[in-house]
């Protein structure tokens, strides 16, 4: 019987002991030493390696590895007096750096990997008459260092006793990112008072050492405690919540890098303790006071929180605030109305969502039809390998890519609308334009030409990818082109060398093979009618895609001219255009031939900034052709002995595209094909044979005196409009 007892007594000893260990939470892992001495050792710090089979560090990284000698906690060549994971603190012995000009003089130092001296927690001071300290910081291959110090004069006894006032004793704020550091301390050399002949510099806890003036003289601590923010890992918590798993927070903790230059810490998610590396656990804040609850009978723990009750029979919440109190027939009457409210006004709310879902979509069929939704699908479904062409896209997926068409989206505007860059829901990032209102009577038109445009597949023009005619005004979806506008490459200051000329060439060959293709090679030829350097884009490799098709015309194949209303940009419109109101292929040429002259000379085509002679850039750069002067309207440092031949046959090609009578301007595919002869005698110099540059400057001659006259659209005013026959403008812009 006496055995029976025992036994049970053991088993409920065992049992208490069970339960107390189960309570406390864990602060290191499993089969690792806890605690060396009096002082716990919570992990990420750790002691050597567990006990378990697999053996594994006790410590997160090298830097929190301990070692416990004789009880005591050594980090580095430091001992150990405390470590906080709440706070990320660790209080170490520090020794005094002593000066009194004999064997015993000493500078401390301390490795610190990526811990760093609290600034919040300490102070560095000075103690001596005469002296003064230095404080070392030894960090990303740079010395940073901070001081203070301290003189006495006259009568010893003004230094104020138990205070660190500036004489005798003083002291200085901890700079940040204090590391790897190291003291010293210093006397000035004509110190010569007993009590000025040593001087001490040390970095100490808040409230560790308070001044005493017999400390001049017998100054008695060797070491003294010092705190080290430390953190873990090298990353930043800006990455924490995608990539949990790759940060030492555990279960119900956060990253926080508040304050921190290195690295990161973990705290545990409010309603939580514990922890954080190892997991925080649920604080049952019912049991320990810390609830708004009027009192623990009215308190439920949750996970991470609280909450507050009234009994069966009681109204309120139960909180401190509002308590709870008998329920009566008011309150009851009252919440019957609120709920009779509540219902009537969700449910008419709800009718009227409904309502006005009906009417949106009802709104957006109206404009698909009426923007010629309808005949589009009906030629789409007409054309083979319909997949390569116009995509037609929802107004929801549009808004989308756009984030609600969000002002910091815009990318360009102009008088053909509005230009957003957008990202649709298989990541293609595309430029949307938001076009002009179309008249009715002209859809059919604008829908024949995106259809025409959409098929356009050109390496070297922006490509209409579809539309959205879901809204009164179309929108239109291109492919995004990233690097800016040949006008940007030319007008922003650069060196100037004989790669840039060729570059400038590669660009001028791929905008004329383009244009020549919408002139010649499309299934519709296709005008542009607003050629210019703002209108060719340039993609990461510098490769020219053709853009803004805003103004473009579509030309039937039995016509080679058409009656329009004159558009264009003032320096770029062709003169015969301009009087006529007749629009051809060659005024291309004529805009072309600007181009030309701009990538030459690298000016604008049109300045009022400029002499009046030189305003019209098309006239003076004829002018000086005529007057054999081309090489002073060149840009300065972009010709060479290499180049002038190429140079002076693209100048001469530029003036053959600027002649008034557009007859005798050559064709862009001419002007393609002999840009792209320019750049193979370039690339292999033996087909031009072994000319040399007497012949070229004959060339040059004999080219400038066939330049009848001169004229350009910068001379000419175009306000009035003509005899418009089928005239559609569509607002088909570009895609940057």
């Amino acid at each position: 019987m006496e055995n029976m007892q025992l036994w049970k007594v053991l088993t409920f000893a065992l049992a208490l002991v069970m339960v107390v260990v189960a309570a406390a939470p864990d602060e290191t892992l499993p089969g690792c030493t806890s605690t060396c001495g009096d002082i716990k050792v919570p992990y990420p710090f750790g002691i050597g390696y567990s006990s378990t089979h697999d053996q594994q560090p006790c410590f997160l990284e090298p830097s929190f590895n301990l070692v416990c000698n004789n009880s005591n906690l050594i980090w580095g060549n430091v001992t150990v007096l405390n470590i906080s994971v709440e706070a990320h603190h660790m209080d170490v012995m520090f020794w005094v750096a002593r000066f009194c000009n004999d064997s015993n003089d000493n500078i401390p130092w301390m490795t610190t990997a990526s811990f760093s001296i609290s600034r919040s927690q300490n102070k560095f001071l000075t103690v001596g008459c005469d002296g003064y300290g230095l404080l070392n910081s030894f960090y990303d291959n740079n010395t940073y260092s901070t001081g203070c110090l301290t003189r006495c004069y006259g009568n010893d006894m003004e230094i104020d006793n138990g205070t660190c006032s500036g004489i005798g004793c003083c002291q200085v704020d901890i700079p940040p990112r204090m590391r790897d550091i190291s003291v010293e301390a210093f006397l000035f050399s004509n110190s010569t008072r007993d009590w000025g002949m040593c001087s001490y510099s040390f970095v100490a806890k808040h409230d560790s050492y308070k001044f005493s003036t017999t400390d001049l003289q017998n100054f008695t601590y060797e070491t003294l405690p010092l705190v080290l923010d430390w953190t873990v890992g090298d990353k930043k918590c800006s990455g924490f919540e995608s990539n949990r798993g790759e940060y030492a927070c555990k279960e119900n903790s956060h990253c926080n890098d508040t304050d921190t230059d290195f690295g990161y810490r973990c705290t545990c998610d409010d309603g939580y303790e514990g922890n954080p590396y190892l997991g925080c656990t649920d604080i049952d804040e019912c049991k320990t006071d810390n609830h708004t609850c009027i009192s623990e009978q009215n308190c439920h723990n949750t996970e991470g929180s609280h909450i507050c009750f009234c009994p069966d029979g009681q109204s309120g919440n139960g909180t401190k605030g509002i308590g709870c109190h008998k329920k009566d027939v008011v309150s009851k009457v009252l919440i019957g109305v609120a709920a009779t409210i509540v219902i009537l006004v969700v449910g008419t709310s709800s009718l009227y969502l409904i309502y006005q879902r009906k009417k949106l979509v009802k709104l957006r069929e109206k404009y698909f039809k009426q923007n010629g939704g309808s005949i589009l699908l009906q030629q789409l479904s007409t054309k083979e390998n319909s997949s390569h062409m116009t995509q037609i896209f929802s107004e929801e997926e549009l808004k989308k890519a756009t984030n609600n068409f969000d002002e910091s989206l815009i990318i360009g505007s102009g008088g053909f609308g509005t230009v957003f860059k957008g990202f649709l829901a298989n990541n293609r990032t595309v430029a949307i334009k938001k076009s002009k209102i179309i008249d009715e009577s002209q859809k059919e038109q604008f829908i024949n030409e995106v259809v025409v445009l959409s098929q356009i597949n050109h390496r070297n023009v922006v490509k209409l990818l579809g539309c959205c005619l879901e809204r009164e005004v179309p929108l239109l979806v291109y492919e995004f082109v990233e690097s800016g506008t040949l006008f940007d490459f030319l007008h922003t200051k650069r060196k100037i060398n004989n790669e840039t000329w060729k570059t400038r060439l590669r660009i001028a060959a791929e905008a004329a093979g383009a244009l020549s293709y919408l002139h010649s090679a499309a299934s519709i030829p296709i005008i542009h009618r607003d050629v210019k350097t703002a209108n060719i884009l340039l993609d990461n490799t510098y490769t020219a895609k053709v853009s803004d098709f805003g103004a473009s015309r579509l030309v039937p194949l039995d016509q080679t001219e058409v009656a329009t209303m004159v558009q264009g940009t003032f320096g770029y419109l062709d003169p015969e255009y301009l009087l006529t109101s007749q629009l051809t292929e060659k005024s291309d040429v004529y805009s072309f031939g600007v181009v030309l002259v701009e990538l030459l000379t690298g000016e604008k085509p049109h300045s009022f900034g400029r002499p009046e002679e030189k305003r019209s850039l098309s006239n003076h750069f004829l002018s000086c052709l005529k007057e054999d002067h081309l090489f002073d309207v060149l840009q300065d440092g972009i010709v060479n002995e290499e180049n002038q031949k190429e140079i002076i046959e693209v100048a001469i090609l530029a003036a053959k595209c600027l002649r008034l009578n557009g007859e005798e301007r050559p064709s862009m595919k001419e002007v393609a094909m002999e840009l792209e002869a320019i750049r193979q005698v370039a690339k292999h110099p033996w087909i031009s044979g072994d000319q040399n540059l007497e012949e070229n400057q004959f060339l040059l001659h004999e080219a400038s005196s066939s330049i009848f006259e001169l004229g350009d659209s910068s001379s000419h005013q175009y306000t009035g409009y003509d005899t418009m026959r089928d005239c559609v403008v569509i607002a088909l812009d570009n895609g940057r």
